[in-house]
């Protein structure tokens, strides 16, 4: 796929290279770069988030004369431990960037590399027992680039209690992928934490759309068949929101006045918001990240300093819930990925 990038001066390219002066890692990842092979172990291959990680990496170890291999994680937990055990068995890769499908899991797996001098940098999530905690919890792990995810979840469902205000009772959806997944409890229980505390609020039901848009079109609808006054969807993914926009017009509910929360930044949710049909998404820079984990690799393997955290937050260029204001202020802003 072809990653669409930040135009102008807060364009990727700008970002990552004054990052990596900042921090020193853009001399430190040019040298030793030689016969240097870089795996990506994704939490499943066939998903706009990783393929735009995976693009990210790709450019930037071309510019630096880097090998990349990718492995497909099927969002398959067992699947992926079994890809790191033979990639180490195998001495397949110098450096593993990993998008962990369960984070405490992987760790055994995780220190199989650790042992065998291959450095690793947790992408979107930590590696340990700490879902919530973005510096190296278990050996081997160098760096995280990512987000708080109990910090941006808070700031989400903030952001729907303020739509909320003044709408008694205000029902909601919460959609996450699947409560299986250790991040999506934690995003739900984030989502919670902060809607409890208000009374005008009801969570009407919870849904799981497993990241996928015929998924969450088919929960949505039997969610309408019990509920259809409901007032806001807030979601893990911008995925559902794209199934969930189907089955409210399909049950004949006008979607303008139902809040919309997706996460990701995925283009379809700018533009959807910038149409006015969605109301806000969580910022994620995909394309980004692939590059700065190439650089952070790279810095480890040449025994440079890398920081223990790219917090994704700070390093971002528009604020953490991305919303119709924000994108008028940030008119030739575009996304990073598709869906």
């Amino acid at each position: 796929m072809t990653a669409t990038r930040f135009p102008g001066p807060c364009g990727t390219k700008a970002r990552t290279t004054l990052l990596a002066a900042v921090l020193g890692l853009g001399a430190a990842a040019s040298v030793q770069a030689q016969d240097r092979t870089i795996a990506f172990f994704a939490s499943i291959s066939q998903n706009g988030l990783n393929q735009a990680m995976y693009q990210g990496m790709q450019d930037r170890a071309a510019e630096l004369g880097v090998r990349t291999s990718l492995y497909d994680g099927q969002f398959n937990p067992g699947l992926q431990y079994s890809q790191l055990e033979d990639v180490v068995a195998g001495n397949q890769a110098d450096a593993a960037v990993v998008f962990p499908i369960d984070s405490v899991g992987i760790a055994g797996a995780a220190a199989e590399m650790a042992a065998a001098g291959v450095p690793i940098v947790a992408m979107m999530f930590p590696i340990g027992p700490d879902l919530d905690r973005l510096d190296p919890q278990v050996p081997g792990v160098v760096t995280t680039i990512g987000f708080s995810t109990v910090g941006t979840s808070v700031q989400q469902a903030e952001d729907v209690a303020r739509h909320c205000a003044g709408i008694d009772p205000c029902n909601v959806v919460v959609m996450v992928g699947r409560m299986v997944y250790p991040f999506d409890q934690l995003r739900f229980d984030a989502y919670a934490s902060v809607l409890d505390q208000h009374p005008n609020i009801r969570l009407v039901a919870t849904a799981e759309g497993n990241y996928d848009p015929s998924t969450a079109l088919a929960v949505m609808e039997d969610v309408l068949q019990a509920n259809q006054d409901v007032h806001a969807v807030l979601s893990v993914a911008d995925q559902h929101l794209i199934g969930v926009e189907i089955a409210l017009e399909a049950a004949g509910i006008d979607v303008a006045p139902v809040y919309l929360s997706g996460a990701g930044g995925a283009s379809i949710a700018i533009e959807a918001i910038r149409d006015g049909r969605w109301d806000a998404t969580v910022g994620g820079f995909p394309y980004t990240m692939g590059r700065f984990a190439v650089d952070a690799a790279m810095a480890s393997l040449n025994g440079d300093t890398v920081p223990p955290v790219y917090n994704m937050e700070e390093l971002a260029p528009l604020p953490t819930i991305i919303d119709r204001q924000i994108l008028d202020a940030h008119p030739d802003f575009d996304a990073e990925w598709l869906q």
